[in-house]
């Protein structure tokens, strides 16, 4: 499982013209899911997105979590996270799960990220969505929890 952090000052996610989801301080997370995730790794990075202390504190350092900040939460799913593209031009994403694994992933991965009480906004999963920010720093981290993960531990 992958989330992209991008810290922002606000976001947006539009799909047909129609702005979905909106929100002002906090982070844009771009959600991928793969074949052999489970609830466990969706628990792992929820855990860590909104415990991600990224947010300056008053001497300057990145100190401070989305929780400390009252920061939001624009969610929105994305396969691509799992494009291989090491041979060739055109991109491979056999690594990304499909829909019917992935969708419930990101609608738990979701839910999950309400029950923190941070205000969640998300896109809408499998559509051509239009994604506006304004990224704050830049800050922007990859956050990565498979399977294999748990099993070393």
């Amino acid at each position: 499982m992958r989330a992209l952090v991008q810290r922002v000052s606000e976001a947006s996610v539009t799909v047909d013209g129609e702005c979905i989801g909106k929100i002002g301080k906090g982070f844009l997370v771009l959600f991928g899911v793969t074949h052999s995730d489970t609830k466990a790794e969706a628990d792992f990075l929820v855990d860590k997105v909104v415990n991600l202390r990224i947010f300056e504190d008053d001497e300057g350092k990145l100190n401070r979590s989305l929780l400390d900040v009252g920061g939001e939460l624009l969610v929105v799913s994305q396969f691509t996270l799992y494009g291989d593209a090491r041979k060739g031009r055109r991109p491979s994403f056999v690594d990304a799960a499909p829909g019917n694994v992935s969708e419930p992933m990101y609608e738990y991965f979701v839910c999950k990220l309400r029950e923190t009480g941070v205000h969640v906004e998300t896109g809408r999963f499998g559509a051509d969505m239009k994604v506006a920010l304004v990224n704050d720093g830049p800050v922007t981290l990859m956050l990565e929890k498979d399977a294999q993960d748990a099993a070393k531990r």
